[in-house]
């Protein structure tokens, strides 16, 4: 990050606190497998009873650990479930093609095609 705010700072220690708690329940990030890329993706259309606007959601697997998920209400409302599911599959490419560049940079190379799965 080039222009970390007090907010990712607080944020990063309340991981470290919740990790140093339950030290069982931490993040899994296996050594074992092949570096294969897998995308989840899914959309809640209109799932905002005052907006309407839709709650795309994805999670991202480097083999069998999870590296990547995030959620967040769209800044559009989407007409459909389709253009929710089909915004919601953009912005995974969208980190996917970002995971695939810092990948790289790390000397991490993804031989086989990144995978986008998503319910529609």
């Amino acid at each position: 990050m080039h222009k970390p705010k007090k907010s990712h700072y607080e944020a990063a220690i309340r991981i470290v606190r919740y990790i140093k708690k339950n030290p069982r329940q931490g993040i899994l990030l296996s050594a074992a497998g092949r570096p294969e890329i897998n995308a989840y993706c899914d959309s809640d259309w209109a799932s905002c009873s005052m907006t309407r606007k839709s709650v795309p959601g994805f999670c991202i697997k480097l083999g069998d650990s999870l590296i990547l998920w995030k959620s967040k209400k769209q800044n559009t409302i989407s007409r459909s479930s389709v253009e929710a599911e089909y915004r919601s599959m953009g912005v995974t490419v969208t980190e996917l093609m970002w995971i695939k560049g810092l990948l790289s940079e790390l000397g991490v190379e993804v031989t086989k095609p990144m995978m986008l799965h998503c319910d529609s």
